[in-house]
C-alpha cells in the first residue's frame, strides 16, 4: 500500500509518500518560520494561505522524487487535528479532493499520534508497549502506549505546553520566534552559578506538568535586576529547569508503568540537551530510549503518511462526511482493530 501524507496543522506544509514495501520514498517540508517571525508567533490566516499556495507544488515534487504517478497511490492521509482550524481545513479539503479525483480512500490522522509513531520510521524502532513523552508547542503529555490507538494519559500540562513556554521565555529575552531553537543556542554560551529556577510540580506526587510558574520566575528575574545575570545564563537556567522536570517525571512514569522503553517525540524532542539527559536516564534505569530523527521531530508529512498507512492497512477509511478537530484528545482514538504489537 502506498500512502500520500499531508500535514497542515500549523506553520509547516509537509508532504510525503510512504510505501509499505520500500518505506519512506519522498518527504518535503515547507517552513513558514520567516513569514511568522516578524509577528512573534503564528498568524493563523497567513498560515492557511501559505498552505494553499504550497500544497499542489509539494505533492508534485513528492511524486517526482518517488518516481511515481498519482494513479499509483492507494490512499491519502491528512492531519485532521489537533491544530489551527483554518490550516487543518486547508489540508483536509485538498486531501479529500485529491483522493476523490483518484477514486482512492482518504483518512484523517491525529497529529499527536503521528508524532508518537515518528520514531518507527527509523531502525531500530520501538515496539509496543512503551511509555511516550510528547513535547511540542501545543502539547506536553506522558502516555502509556499499549498499541496503536490504545493510549492511557498518565500526565499532562495543566497550563502551557513546554514548547509554548520556550517561545514565551524567548520573547522575554528578545530572541524572536521560534523560541525553542533560539533558547537552545543561547544556552550553549551560558554558565551555571547561583541562578536556579524551580522544577515545577516535582515536589509532590503525580505526573502532571505546569510551566506557568517557571515563566513567572524568569520574568521576575528579568524584572528585578536584569544586569545580575547574562541572558545566556538565564536561558541555560530555564532550559535546565525544564529538562530536569522531564527527567524527574519520566523516571516516575517509568517506575509506575514498569515499561522498558521510552519514546520521546514532538518538536521539543529536537533539543540536544533534552536528548542527552533522557539517554542518561535510560542508561541509569536500563530503559531503551527512542527519539525520532531530527527531520521527523518537528511537523512533517512523513509521520502523517506512516500513521495513515498503519490505520489504512487495518481497513480504516473516512466516511462521506468529514471535518477537522482543532481540539482532539489523544485518548479518544480507537485502537487499530486486530493490530499486532509493533
Amino acid at each position: 500500500m502506498i500512502i500520500l501524507g499531508i500535514e497542515t496543522s500549523c506553520d509547516e506544509t509537509g508532504v510525503a509518500i510512504y510505501d509499505g514495501d520500500r518505506g519512506l520514498v519522498s518527504d518535503f517540508v515547507y517552513s513558514q518560520v520567516k513569514t511568522h517571525a516578524k509577528y512573534g508567533g503564528v498568524v493563523p490566516e497567513l498560515a492557511s494561505r501559505d498552505h494553499v499556495r504550497k500544497l499542489s507544488p509539494l505533492v508534485s515534487d513528492a511524486l517526482g522524487a518517488a518516481g511515481m504517478d498519482a494513479n499509483e497511490l492507494d490512499g491519502v492521509a491528512y492531519t485532521a487535528g489537533p491544530g489551527l482550524s483554518g490550516a487543518l481545513l486547508t489540508g483536509a479539503g485538498f486531501a479529500r479532493a485529491l483522493a476523490w479525483s483518484l477514486d482512492i480512500p482518504a483518512l484523517g490522522v491525529h497529529h499527536m499520534e503521528a508524532h508518537l509513531l515518528a520514531p518507527m520510521l527509523d531502525d531500530p524502532a520501538p515496539k509496543t508497549p512503551f511509555l511516550a513523552l510528547l513535547v511540542s508547542g501545543g502539547h506536553t503529555q506522558l502516555v502509556e502506549v499499549r498499541n496503536i490507538g490504545d493510549y492511557r494519559i498518565l500526565g499532562e500540562s495543566l497550563d502551557d505546553a513546554a514548547g509554548e513556554a520556550f517561545d514565551k521565555v524567548a520573547k522575554m529575552l528578545e530572541l524572536g520566534y521560534p523560541g525553542g531553537p533560539a533558547i537552545e543556542q543561547l544556552a550553549l554560551s551560558g554558565q551555571r552559578g547561583d541562578l536556579r529556577f524551580p522544577r515545577p510540580m516535582t515536589d509532590r506526587p503525580g505526573l502532571d506538568f505546569s510551566f506557568s510558574g517557571l515563566k513567572t520566575a524568569v520574568l521576575t528575574e528579568l524584572g528585578s535586576d536584569i544586569r545580575r545575570h547574562r541572558p545566556a545564563d538565564i536561558a541555560l537556567a530555564f532550559s535546565d529547569a525544564v529538562i530536569d522536570t522531564f527527567v524527574i517525571k519520566c523516571r516516575r512514569a517509568l517506575e509506575h508503568s514498569r515499561q522498558s522503553q521510552l519514546v520521546v517525540a514532538g518538536g521539543v524532542s529536537a533539543n540536544q540537551a533534552l536528548r542527552s539527559a533522557l539517554y542518561g536516564l535510560g542508561s541509569d534505569m536500563g530503559v531503551a530510549v527512542f527519539f525520532p530523527a531530527l527531520r521527523f521531530a518537528t511537523d512533517n508529512g512523513a509521520m502523517i503518511a506512516y500513521a495513515g498507512y498503519r490505520r489504512m492497512m487495518a481497513g480504516e477509511r473516512d466516511g462521506p462526511a468529514y471535518g477537522v478537530r482543532p481540539r482532539w484528545p489523544l485518548d479518544e482514538l480507537e485502537r487499530v482493530t486486530g493490530a499486532a504489537r509493533t
